[in-house]
This record gives C-alpha cells, sequence and structure tokens, in this order.
C-alpha cells in the first residue's frame, strides 16, 4: 500500500488525469444507467395502455409517423429508434413510419396521403412546418385538419415543445414525455398563420415569421463554431461592421383582432327522431319569410409606413389563454434606433427566444395583414425557422386550426387558468 501511495505521489500529474478521467468516465455510466431506466418505465407506461382490451370488431388506430432522419445533426433517427419507437410499438398503435430523404418531401407525402387515426411529427420545426404545410394545402383540408397532431421534439429547434411539454433538460426524458402524450389523448387548439406570397402556394406556420437583422445575424451563427458560446455574440458583431444602421423599410396594412366564436362540440349530437324532424320542417315552412341578412361591414384596414430593425408576426401558442375572447396575431415592429452594444446583446436574447418584443417596439394586434416591400428588397424571411425568400406577402391567422397532443398536466394548468 505504501509502495502504491509513493508511486501516486512521485507521478501526481498522471494520478491526478487518470482520476479525473475515471471520474468522468463513472459520471457518463451513470447518466447511461439513468436513461435507461427512464426508457424501461416509459414502456412499461406504455404497456398498460397495448394491454386493454378492445372489441374484437374494433380496428386498431392507425398512427403515421413523419420522421426526419437529418434532424439535430443526423441523430433524430437514432433518437427516434431508441426513445420513441419502442413507446409507439407497445402501445397498440399501427405504427407506420415515414422517413423523408430530402427537404419539402413531407408537404408533397401529406397531398396525397391516405386516411390515418393520427399524425406524428418526428423532428424539428422544419418537420413541423412541412407536415402542416402539405396537410393544410389538401382538398379535403377542413376533415384532415380534425386529425390530432402529436410532436416528437428531436430537432436542434423545438420551439413547440415549450408549449406543448414541461421544460426537461434531460433529452430522454423529453422525448419519452413527449410519445406518452400522444398515448394518453390530451389534446389543445392552435393557431395557424397561412402566409401567402403573389405566385407561390400558401405556407403555414404554428410559430410566426420573422424579417430583419437579428434573423439574418442569427442564422450565421453556425459559421463561427469554433469560438464556441461566443459565435452568437461574433454573428450580430461581424454583421455590424458590414451595415450600420441596419434599416428594413415596408409597408404594412392590417385588420384588427376579430370576436372569437364558440368551440364547436368534438361529437356531433344524434340524428332526432322521424316525427321531430317533420315538425321541424312544417314549422319552418309556415312560419313568415326571414328577413334578408344584413350586408357584412367591409374589413377597416389601417396602413402604416414602416422603418425597423426587425419584424416578426407571431401567433399566442407560446402564451395559450383557452379563455381568450378575441383572435388575433402579435406584429412586433422594433425600433431602428438601437446601440451597437445593445444590438449585440439583444441578439443572443432573439436565439432563445426568436419572437420577443423588447421595450420601446410597437406592438399591434391583427387577424390579418399585408406586407408590402420595396421593389428590389434582397433578403431572406424565417418561417417558423425554415428560410424564404422574402417577398409581399399576406398573413392570416386561423385560429385554433389544428389540434396537438398535449402534456395532461399543461392541459390542466390551462383549464384551471379557465375557471379562474
Amino acid at each position: 500500500m505504501a509502495k502504491v501511495l509513493a508511486a501516486l505521489r512521485h507521478h501526481w500529474k498522471k494520478s491526478t488525469f487518470g482520476a479525473c478521467l475515471l471520474g468522468w468516465g463513472g459520471h457518463w455510466l451513470y447518466g447511461k444507467h439513468c436513461d435507461n431506466l427512464l426508457r424501461r418505465a416509459a414502456c412499461q407506461e406504455a404497456q398498460a395502455f397495448g394491454n386493454q382490451l378492445m372489441p374484437a370488431t374494433m380496428p386498431l388506430k392507425k398512427a403515421t409517423v413523419f420522421l426526419n432522419p437529418a434532424a439535430c445533426k443526423g441523430k433524430a433517427g437514432n433518437l427516434f429508434e431508441k426513445n420513441a419507437a419502442p413507446i409507439l410499438h407497445l402501445s397498440g398503435l399501427d405504427v407506420t413510419v415515414v422517413k423523408t430523404d430530402y427537404e419539402g418531401q413531407a408537404k408533397q407525402l401529406l397531398e396525397i396521403m391516405e386516411n390515418t387515426d393520427l399524425i406524428i411529427v418526428a423532428g424539428g420545426d422544419g418537420t413541423v412546418q412541412e407536415v402542416i404545410t402539405g396537410l393544410l394545402r389538401r382538398a379535403d383540408e377542413a376533415a384532415f385538419s380534425k386529425i390530432p397532431i402529436g410532436f416528437i421534439p428531436l430537432g436542434k429547434t423545438c420551439t413547440l415543445s415549450h408549449t406543448l411539454y414541461p421544460e426537461s433538460t434531460n433529452q430522454v426524458q423529453h422525448i419519452t414525455n413527449a410519445t406518452l402524450a400522444i398515448l394518453k389523448g390530451e389534446t389543445v387548439p392552435l393557431d395557424v398563420l397561412q402566409i401567402k406570397g403573389e405566385k407561390e402556394q400558401p405556407v403555414f406556420a404554428v410559430s410566426g415569421l420573422r424579417w430583419g437583422s437579428y434573423r439574418d445575424a442569427g442564422v450565421k451563427a453556425s459559421k463561427y463554431w469554433y469560438l464556441g458560446p461566443l459565435k452568437t455574440k461574433a454573428a450580430h458583431l461581424f454583421s455590424i461592421f458590414k451595415e450600420w444602421p441596419q434599416k428594413h423599410q415596408a409597408a404594412l396594412m392590417y385588420v384588427g383582432p376579430t370576436e372569437r366564436p364558440p368551440e364547436e362540440p368534438e361529437e356531433k349530437s344524434s340524428r332526432p327522431p322521424l316525427y321531430v324532424r317533420l315538425y321541424r320542417r312544417l314549422r319552418s315552412y309556415w312560419s313568415s319569410p326571414k328577413e334578408f341578412p344584413q350586408e357584412v361591414a367591409p374589413e377597416d384596414w389601417e396602413e402604416l409606413k414602416l422603418s425597423t430593425i426587425e419584424l416578426s408576426i407571431a401567433t399566442r401558442n407560446r402564451q395559450l389563454d383557452l379563455a381568450r375572447t378575441k383572435d388575433f396575431m402579435d406584429i412586433c415592429i422594433e425600433a431602428e434606433s438601437v446601440s451597437k452594444g445593445e444590438f449585440v446583446h439583444r441578439g443572443s436574447q432573439k436565439m432563445r427566444e426568436p419572437h420577443m418584443c423588447p421595450e420601446g417596439s410597437q406592438c399591434i394586434q391583427a387577424s390579418r395583414c399585408i406586407l408590402q416591400l420595396p421593389e428590389g428588397t434582397e433578403g431572406s424571411f424565417g418561417i417558423d425557422n425554415e428560410e424564404y425568400e422574402a417577398m409581399p406577402v399576406e398573413v392570416k391567422l386561423l385560429p385554433r386550426k389544428l389540434r396537438f397532443f398535449c402534456d395532461p398536466k399543461i392541459r390542466e394548468q390551462l383549464l384551471q387558468a379557465v375557471v379562474q
């Protein structure tokens, strides 16, 4: 023992390095063990769903999964197979996994997809945006949009997961919780933005649209990967050297919020008996003729000339409120008079919260808007963190258009807020 201690003291540098390596390895192995325990517990919970008895004549529910293997720098496929796929297969669902091979494929597949009971998106913001765009471009979108959608966060940016699931620092736990939420069946209605250019087919978004200097600098942050945690600040700092002040000019026309109609019941009531229907027909026939409906008042459009450092048009999905009496989207026009230091600092904040509206910005609530850009305007829009060419667009709010599966705790919190 004395010889061992003497050797360790004599080679103290190697001993210190070995101790650090051993400690790191032990911590890594313990983390792997905890992840396996989480997976096992989730599979046991899913098995309980799969063991439930059902009538022999009832078909299995069909679930179509759109998996983007390229998400999360190519790790999404492995994450899905290890953490989500076993849960789905044990739950008793008839699961079909569709792997996308290239950008835009999910849109094409959704437009020709046959009937399914569930749609599950496994990927990031871009995959969600492709799926809902393909879904809402269908000729029968009125019926297909009633199919509930599940979201398994596997991408680099998963904005929607902050709305649907509790925060978690453990990736395995976050994925398994999201998959189990699909099996539990609780849903919440989410707003959708319809963004239509002059020639292109409409694009749909659940988060929003960004146009401006912060977005342009943010997409270049990955170029400075060698700077580690300073890459975001570097991207915004270097953008200042290229051009300052940075202004974006446009014309904005918009219509204010609309009253929220009562929510339609999920299940239609049974058809009344024949004598009731005959009585209603006779009563409507002999009753006095109805007055002609009054003409609908024209929409009250307002116009605004703007010069801003960034414009964002966002849904209210991050601040869900089931008791809200009006439907609207948030338009944030940020002041162009910011200092260079404030630009760099705020740019880092916007990487975490893209649609934040800083103090001093002009905030507008609207149900529709038209954004007119000067001729020859270059640059790009960010629509749900996906890049599109900047052009004049009309943005229309589709309130409560889609239903997404969510964690039951999230839904309970929303319902408690309605009661209060």
